[in-house]
């Protein structure tokens, strides 16, 4: 329960169901005014349901596993997924340890997907589905999640919360960040760990210097501005970083396209090794159809069409229809 409107209505959906509900508050990071004002929305629901609610500090799991792995994939040159990690580690993983702790069978989130079987799907609200974000969870995890929110739209989930006297103020309260840890810019989150202002080379896809730019961690993959490029008649969008030699190499946007790509970390829910499926390459893309093979501990992906600003680190996630099949990283 993290004092929002979507964790506070599945609590009471579950409640409703039948299920005894035990509430959990991860603290995750060390801004304490923050923590202190969601502890104290999620007491209002559950003096509201008579239920028990802990406090539980995750936060030196959380910066290992999710926020020095943020940093680090910056420092390397690549884009990190913090979402994706927190799912894997801590909310489907540490949580599910804290869930054993105290007997307790089943966790449950308000998450916008569906649990079919032993599978998931997405959510029936399509501009809210998360399906993405859990595509590394252990697949062993599984039966034992439940997403009550997983057939709501998010606009019914504020209204029926709106209907109950004491939760009326979880309806009209602002979103969450998409990453809880940086309020505006990544950067901001970097700067604190590192000199990241250093002046370096823009290259062209021959290697031959076009510009400059500010510092390579400041650039992901199709960026296309906050460096210059010399004699440029069209607009430029990062192609590639190198961290070695502070470098970023740009080309026009049809260079960005790429229509093959290798990937690691490899989670899948069932075992397969040569498909078809579709694919998403970031949280915000079109599914794509392609065809995946798995080696070992490598996957190679072949696009039906290209994708264009294909960014290593980040996560390719598989899909059949609206069934979950799990995701590789991108390298």
């Amino acid at each position: 329960m993290s004092g929002g409107v979507d964790s506070t209505v599945s609590a009471v959906l579950l409640q409703r169901e039948g299920y005894e509900v035990i509430g959990v508050y991860m603290k995750l990071h060390d801004n304490e005014a923050y923590h202190a004002e969601n502890f104290r929305k999620v007491n209002i629901v559950a003096d509201y349901l008579g239920i028990a609610v802990h406090y539980h500090d995750l936060s030196e799991a959380f910066r290992q596993e999710v926020y020095d792995y943020f940093v680090e994939g910056y420092r390397v040159g690549v884009t990190p997924n913090p979402c994706v990690m927190c799912n894997r580690m801590i909310k489907f993983g540490a949580m599910i340890d804290f869930a054993d702790s105290l007997g307790i069978a089943y966790v449950a989130t308000g998450h916008y997907l569906r649990k079919k079987g032993q599978f998931i799907h997405k959510a029936v609200d399509a501009s809210k589905d998360q399906s993405y974000f859990l595509a590394e969870v252990r697949r062993e995890v599984l039966p034992r999640l439940l997403f009550p929110l997983g057939t709501w739209h998010k606009e019914d989930v504020k209204a029926f919360a709106a209907e109950i006297e004491p939760l009326k103020d979880f309806a009209t309260q602002k979103e969450s960040s998409e990453i809880c840890f940086v309020e505006n810019d990544y950067t901001e989150i970097l700067e604190k760990h590192m000199e990241i202002d250093h002046e370096g080379e823009v290259l062209n896809s021959q290697g031959d210097v076009v510009g400059k730019h500010k510092g390579y961690m400041h650039y992901t993959i199709g960026k296309r501005r906050g460096f210059s490029v010399h004699g440029a008649h069209d607009p430029h969008y990062v192609m590639s970083l190198n961290p070695d030699k502070n470098q970023i190499v740009v080309g026009t946007h049809e260079k960005l396209s790429v229509d093959e790509f290798a990937i690691t970390q490899i989670n899948l829910f069932e075992p397969l090794k040569e498909f078809s499926c579709e694919i998403k390459v970031r949280y915000r893309t079109q599914a794509i159809p392609a065809t995946v093979t798995i080696e070992g501990e490598r996957g190679w992906v072949r696009l039906a069409e290209p994708v264009f600003g294909l960014a290593k680190g980040q996560f390719a996630v598989f899909y059949e229809g609206e069934r979950l099949l799990g995701g590789g990283m991108i390298v």
